[in-house]
């Protein structure tokens, strides 16, 4: 019988310091043996990644553990990456009702994708490539242009800490902006003068899970900072530049 490892790491939220400590000596996945690390990234991308951050899924979330950094140091002093999945799998069904980790309508086979998503990726240098690369959509899209007076903006419908955009573009004046969610996670959107944390807010849609919100701002030239104020997503990368011409 393989020894049995005990893997004792303390991993800080935003809201609390979560420590995972289970047996992880022959946890294996318990979805069979042919996972698929592409429907692995995509679930992890919609259901994991708007809390923790993994880099290899472009996920900044900070409510949760960083899981790269969680795991680098056991990968380092040669526990193996078959622990990261079965550790993986079991706080997705088995979360601890004491942190923060929700439990997630998430079959055994789909728990078991996601681990071993999680199991390949964690700090592990480099960007995914092939067809892995693309899986999950997390790109930005071409940046949003102002037409007669509007300007249209939405959050990643994954749930990531992100818009659909890093950039936009707008004529000066009066200009009527759309922020659309429909992640089901709050957001909204502001604008701010300049690209600094310290700029003059020039205005924000309420924050909400669903739906479309409008603003109207009168914009001069310059450049401006659109971003999420729910607290730690902008910290988390959910934001970009507005270029007033």
């Amino acid at each position: 019988m393989a020894e049995r490892v005990s893997v004792r790491r303390k991993l800080v939220g935003a809201a609390a310091i979560a420590v995972l400590a289970m047996g992880a000596g022959g946890c294996a996945l318990k979805g069979g043996q042919n996972v698929s690390l592409i429907t692995g990234k995509v679930l992890f991308i919609k259901n994991c990644g708007r809390c923790h951050t993994l880099a290899r899924a472009n996920a900044k979330g900070v409510i949760g553990p960083n899981l790269d950094a969680a795991f680098a140091a056991s990968i380092q002093t040669g526990e193996g990456r078959s622990v990261i999945g079965g550790i993986v799998q079991q706080q997705i069904q088995y979360p601890n009702t004491a942190s923060l980790m929700p439990k997630l309508p998430l079959s055994t086979r789909q728990a078991a994708d996601i681990a071993a998503y999680v199991q390949y990726a964690a700090a592990k240098p480099g960007p995914d490539t092939g067809l892995l690369a693309a899986a999950g959509g997390s790109g930005f899209g071409p940046p949003a242009v102002e037409k007669n007076g509007k300007l249209a903006f939405a959050a990643n419908p994954q749930g990531q800490l992100a818009y659909t955009v890093k950039a936009a573009t707008a004529t000066a004046g009066p200009v009527t902006i759309s922020m659309t969610n429909m992640s089901g996670v709050a957001h909204n959107l502001a604008i701010q003068e300049g690209t600094g944390a310290s700029g003059t807010l020039v205005g924000h849609t309420p924050i909400a899970s669903k739906g479309t919100a409008t603003i109207t701002v009168n914009l001069k030239p310059g450049t401006y900072t659109f971003f999420c104020q729910v607290p730690g997503h902008r910290a988390a990368g959910m934001y970009g530049t507005l270029t007033v011409k």
